[in-house]
């Protein structure tokens, strides 16, 4: 049975290298899209370097799992590209296969599965990402609380944390900055009940335009998506 090559990455996301019998235009990549982490720049310059043609995908991190699983006896994908939990779950059900890029030893052991199976490629800080433009003279939010005023009702936006990657990690980042811990997620839930009272957007995939457009003037994400637009 043919398993699928995965390399994930860190509070972000993992990648896979493609087959080496891979032709132009046959490398298939699950979750990179053209608007996240500079993908669209990544994949020009694989065009470049190895004459690939690999199309953009717009998944998630759970959307690219759920297709890695359900294609597990018969895997069409060549690379993915989630958060490391995702590559976690993908390995516990035996779905990739171990794969060690060049200077795969320099990646501290926790960054990356013993085996191959998973290994991290970057990292990101969480934190707001805010179109100061959009917020109709409102001040920055200075903490997760914030977020919580009526002022900001209908102008927040977060990843769905069941399936993306960055939805979980806020998540979970909210939860310790509120007192939690990985046993008690109460602090979270209180949290995003509440929010559910401002109305806040919850999109599924990257929402990098529609910040950069003004629709959604805040955001929890990744730094590296925040130094872009700025």
């Amino acid at each position: 049975m043919k398993t699928v090559r995965f390399v994930l990455a860190l509070l972000a996301p993992l990648l896979i290298a493609p087959w080496q019998s891979a032709k132009a235009a046959d490398v298939i990549c699950y979750n990179c899209p053209p608007e996240w982490a500079d993908w669209a720049s990544m994949l020009k310059a694989i065009k470049a370097d190895l004459n690939y043609d690999i199309p953009h995908d717009n998944k998630n991190s759970g959307q690219a799992l759920a297709q890695i699983l359900a294609e597990k006896s018969n895997p069409v994908g060549d690379i993915g590209y989630f958060g490391v939990t995702f590559g976690m779950k993908a390995k516990a059900q035996d779905a990739l296969e171990p794969y060690k890029p060049a200077k795969w030893e320099q990646v501290p052991t926790g960054l990356k599965d013993a085996d191959g199976s998973w290994t991290t490629i970057h990292s990101g800080t969480l934190g707001l990402f805010v179109n100061k433009d959009a917020l109709g003279g409102k001040p920055v939010p200075a903490c997760w609380k914030d977020l919580l005023k009526p002022d900001y009702k209908g102008m927040v936006g977060y990843l769905d944390p069941s399936s993306a990657a960055v939805g979980y990690v806020g998540a979970v980042a909210i939860n310790l900055a509120l007192g939690g811990s990985e046993a008690n997620f109460d602090p979270a839930i209180g949290f995003f009940k509440n929010l559910r009272k401002n109305d806040p957007i919850v999109p599924k995939q990257t929402s990098y335009a529609r910040v950069v457009s003004g629709e959604l003037p805040i955001l929890l994400d990744y730094d590296f998506n925040a130094y872009r637009a700025k």
